[in-house]
C-alpha cells in the first residue's frame, strides 16, 4: 500500500490527507436536522449527520487528494452507531480509491495487539471463512509498551501489503513531557525514530519507502529536520498544518530531495472550512465547496512553502 500511496501523491501533485474527524458541531444545522428528521436526536441521528457531512466531502475532494485520516474517537463517541458510520466512511472512501489511514493509536502486547491488527489491518478467521473487519490501509500506533505492541501490528499487517504511523513526535504542546526526555543524552523521539528504522528496514515497497512510518508533528521543525535524517527511507506522517499553528514554509524539512517522504494532514481546517472567514462566502449550504477550495489552497502552499515545485 506504501507504492499505491506515493503513486498517488505523484500523479495528485498532493502530499496531503483529510482528516475526517467530524464533531457534531463541524456539521451544518440543515445536515443535522435532517438526520434527526429520519432518525430522531439519538446516537442512530447523531451518526447519521456525521456519516451525510463525511460523504458531501468525500465526494468534493476525493479527486485532489491521495489519502483520508478518520479519527476512530470521534466516531466512537456516538456508540455502535458512530462506529457503523466509521465503517460507512471507511468503504464509501475505498470505493473512491482513497487510501484509509485509520488514526487508531493503539499499542498493546501479545494476543491484544494481535487482534487490534487482525480488526484494522487483517482479517478474522470464522470457521472455514475470514473476513475484514474495518480494513484500513495504513493505522497509527502507540509504541509506548515497544517491541511487544508493534510486531504484531507488522506481522499482521505485511502480509497484506499494509502499513503504519507510530508515534514519534507528536504535535501536541505537552508531548515534551515524556517525548523531549534524555536518556543517554538524547530525546526519546531520536531513540524511537531509530525503532521505527529497525522495524521498517525489512519490510520496503518498491518505491524505496517502508511499510512502517512515523508520525511527526508540523509544529516541531526542527525537530522534524533531525528526524527526516534519521528516518530516511520512512514516510512521515505530519499533524499540526493549519488549525495547530503551522503552514508550508514550516514542512520544508519533512521531504526528502525526491519530494516524497511525507504526507500532511489536516482536519477541521479542511472540514470545517465553512467556519472560517476566509470561506464563509461559501455559507453552510457550500460547506462541502468550502473544503474542496480549502484543500486547493493547502496543496498550493505546502508545493510552493515547502518547495516541491
Amino acid at each position: 500500500m506504501i507504492d499505491k500511496l506515493v503513486e498517488k501523491i505523484r500523479r495528485t501533485g498532493a502530499p496531503i490527507e483529510v482528516g475526517l474527524d467530524p464533531m457534531l458541531d463541524y456539521v451544518p444545522e440543515f445536515v443535522k436536522q435532517k438526520a434527526y428528521a429520519e432518525q430522531g436526536e439519538t446516537l442512530e441521528g447523531a451518526a447519521e449527520a456525521i456519516w451525510q457531512f463525511n460523504k458531501a466531502i468525500i465526494d468534493a475532494v476525493y479527486d485532489l487528494i491521495p489519502a483520508v485520516k478518520p479519527q476512530i474517537a470521534m466516531y466512537e463517541q456516538f456508540g455502535i452507531p458512530g462506529i457503523m458510520a466509521f465503517k460507512k466512511t471507511l468503504d464509501y472512501c475505498h470505493e473512491k480509491d482513497l487510501i484509509v489511514i485509520g488514526d487508531i493509536k493503539r499499542g498493546d502486547i501479545g494476543s491484544t495487539s494481535g487482534a487490534y491488527a487482525t480488526g484494522h489491518l487483517g482479517k478474522a478467521q470464522v470457521g472455514s471463512r475470514s473476513y475484514y473487519g474495518f480494513n484500513e490501509d495504513f493505522i497509527t500506533i502507540n509504541p509506548y509498551m515497544g517491541t511487544d505492541s508493534v510486531q504484531p501490528f507488522i506481522d499482521v499487517a505485511v502480509p497484506e501489503k499494509k502499513g503504519m504511523f507510530i508515534l514519534t513526535k507528536t504535535s501536541n504542546p505537552s508531548s515534551g513531557e515524556f517525548q523531549d526526555r534524555l536518556i543517554d543524552g538524547r530525546p526519546l523521539y531520536e531513540w524511537v525514530a531509530e525503532k521505527v528504522v529497525e522495524w521498517g528496514s525489512q519490510h520496503m515497497g518498491e518505491c524505496g519507502y517502508s511499510y512502517v512510518g512515523a508520525v511527526v508533528g508540523a509544529t516541531y521543525p526542527e525537530m522534524g529536520k533531525v528526524l527526516r535524517g534519521i528516518m530516511k527511507k520512512n514516510f512521515i506522517l505530519v499533524p499540526g498544518y493549519g488549525a495547530q499553528g503551522a503552514k508550508g514554509s514550516d514542512l520544508v524539512n519533512y521531504f526528502n530531495e525526491d519530494g516524497l517522504g511525507a504526507i500532511v494532514n489536516s482536519s477541521r481546517g479542511i472540514i470545517a472550512a465553512y467556519k472560517q472567514p476566509k470561506y464563509e462566502k461559501f455559507g453552510p449550504e457550500g460547506f462541502a465547496d468550502a473544503s474542496r477550495q480549502a484543500v486547493l489552497d493547502m496543496i498550493e502552499d505546502i508545493q510552493v512553502g515547502a518547495g516541491l515545485r
